[in-house]
């Protein structure tokens, strides 16, 4: 809830006003779990919002820790789903790789989460509980939306969550430590760039349609051509950022043919392609494409002027890279 929401709940239960602007600091400000912790809200008034209302926090019920400090986090959601929450470390970052959805509905033939299906949308509350139950919660510095689900899939809850993320009485944090990861669902896509001011990723993976489409069913319906002439519509500058996310397969997207036809997509606009080692999953015929074919695409992108990085696998042995976060779901018994 905002500030304005919770001055509504505290007079739904007979409460001044002013006790709407105390819970706002006590959840945000102080990020309090437990209704005692509120020392400055009288014994009968804490009774009685407890009565209405729970304080949207949970612990995490499993946690797995990489060799390399990765740590990844198993939340229970309704219906009985989970979800995963990354977290990375990185000298003086802490990121936290955060979900928004239970499944995925997207699909791509290359993801654990799409290939399980798609079994619920988070709420507002259920992303931030992510922030909140960590044990590094008042360490994180940056956040990526690039866990469990499509963003943008569920955008009304993830804006939600944005504005608690960013706002003076939220967690203050500036929007240029977000970044929003999507496929490209252009009508929510719009209104992402229209209203937020955080860094934009885009899945982009093949810059031939009829390949893309072998991988990513969203190609028929949001082609990453229309995808791409809307993004060209904003300003991309110091205070946001519009990357492309390029998994590489090999003997499919890594050769010059592919790097030509990226660089020819990507003419004129201010951006950057981090390219991500492919992690096997089951059942998936490709393997990763080799540190030589990587570095040879990396530096050609460089050479014609697209900005090109490959982006460091962390988690792996974990089940925590890109692509392999699955949750656990309710079997029936």
């Amino acid at each position: 809830m905002n500030p304005e929401q919770l001055r509504q709940a505290a007079a739904s239960c007979g409460l001044k006003p002013f006790v709407g602007n105390q819970l706002a600091g006590w959840l945000y400000s102080k990020r309090a779990s437990s209704w005692d912790q509120m020392v400055n809200i009288g014994k009968e008034a804490k009774a009685r919002l407890q009565e209405k209302y729970d304080l949207g926090t949970s612990p995490y019920i499993g946690l797995a820790s990489s060799s390399d400090g990765t740590k990844k986090y198993l939340y229970g959601v309704a219906g009985g789903n989970a979800v995963e929450a990354v977290m990375i470390p990185d000298l003086d970052r802490k990121t936290l790789c955060v979900s928004s959805q239970a499944g995925c509905k997207m699909g791509c033939k290359f993801c654990m989460t799409g290939r399980q299906g798609w079994h619920g949308n988070l709420d507002a509350a259920d992303i931030l509980n992510q922030f909140l139950s960590i044990d590094e919660a008042s360490e994180l510095t940056n956040t990526v939306f690039m866990g469990m689900g499509e963003p943008l899939d569920n955008y009304d809850a993830v804006s939600k969550a944005i504005e608690v993320l960013t706002a003076d009485w939220g967690f203050g944090w500036s929007p240029k430590r977000i970044t929003v990861s999507t496929i490209g669902i252009i009508p929510t896509l719009q209104r992402f760039l229209d209203e937020q001011r955080c860094h934009l990723a885009v899945s982009l993976h093949n810059p031939f349609p009829d390949e893309r489409l072998q991988m990513m069913p969203v190609q028929k319906g949001y082609p990453i051509k229309e995808v791409l002439a809307l993004i060209k519509q904003y300003d991309w500058t110091a205070q946001r950022r519009v990357s492309f996310e390029y998994t590489m397969f090999a003997g499919f997207n890594d050769d010059k043919r592919h790097a030509d036809a990226l660089i020819r997509m990507l003419s004129g606009l201010e951006c950057r392609v981090n390219l991500i080692r492919f992690h096997r999953i089951p059942d998936f015929p490709y393997e990763c494409a080799s540190d030589f074919a990587m570095q040879a695409f990396r530096d050609r992108l460089n050479a014609h002027g697209v900005t090109c990085t490959i982006r460091a696998s962390r988690g792996e042995d974990i089940l925590a890279a890109c692509g392999m976060l699955a949750g656990k779901h309710a079997e029936k018994q």
